[in-house]
């Protein structure tokens, strides 16, 4: 248990009160997105898009180009989910949650991996990253996942999981504890949506049959 006297609780919780508004603002739509995704709103999307536009601004006045295009890519994710969830919405034949065969998730995790060794590569001789191994991983495995769940592929959330335990090591490695607490968030609500979908899964199956 963390102490109120603890150096890292201190560090949280001074974090925390020296975050901007719009900072603050961005962590909690994408919260909401999650939270939203797990339930399959439809509306995970906009929460999703204004977030991370959010970030994009922010990155990029922070002088990290790199993380503010990663950004620009989510908000082109959200308006891609946001279609394909709509498609669902308004006919028969729309986006249901699916599972994939095994053979998929290992040339899946095959792609990400060779991916992430390539970008670390390029992080470490160009770019000059502290940990570009792990952060290659985190970036690579997020841009690959969020196509799966714009598909409603059920296990996303079992990838994400592993993300986002990759990013807990990150940034506790790096330093951005109030980031460790909304992964530590995420990976809670990883478990729900997991669950959740299992069984809207097992309800969709039932009405086409």
């Amino acid at each position: 248990m963390i102490s109120s006297e603890s150096p890292l609780l201190s560090a949280i919780i001074d974090s925390f009160l020296a975050l901007p508004g719009w900072e603050v603002l961005a962590t909690v739509l994408g919260i909401a997105y999650v939270v939203l995704a797990a339930r399959e709103s439809i509306w995970c999307w906009p929460a999703a898009f204004v977030s991370t536009l959010i970030y994009t601004v922010l990155f990029w006045e922070g002088q990290l180009p790199m993380q503010a295009l990663l950004n620009i890519y989510y908000m082109g994710m959200a308006v891609y989910g946001w279609t394909l969830w709509r498609k669902q919405a308004q006919q028969d034949d729309g986006v249901l949650i699916s599972s994939r065969p095994a053979y998929f998730h290992l040339l899946f995790i095959s792609s990400g991996i060779i991916l992430s060794l390539l970008t670390a590569l390029y992080l470490e001789k160009i770019m000059g990253s502290r940990l570009p191994y792990l952060d290659a991983f985190v970036m690579v495995f997020s841009v690959m996942n969020t196509i799966l769940m714009a598909r409603k592929v059920i296990e996303n959330w079992l990838y994400w999981l592993v993300i986002n335990s990759a990013a807990i090591a990150l940034y506790w490695q790096t330093g951005y504890y109030v980031t460790i607490v909304m992964f530590g968030l995420y990976f809670f609500l990883a478990i729900f949506g997991y669950l959740n979908w299992k069984k809207l899964s097992r309800i969709q199956h039932a009405q086409t049959t």
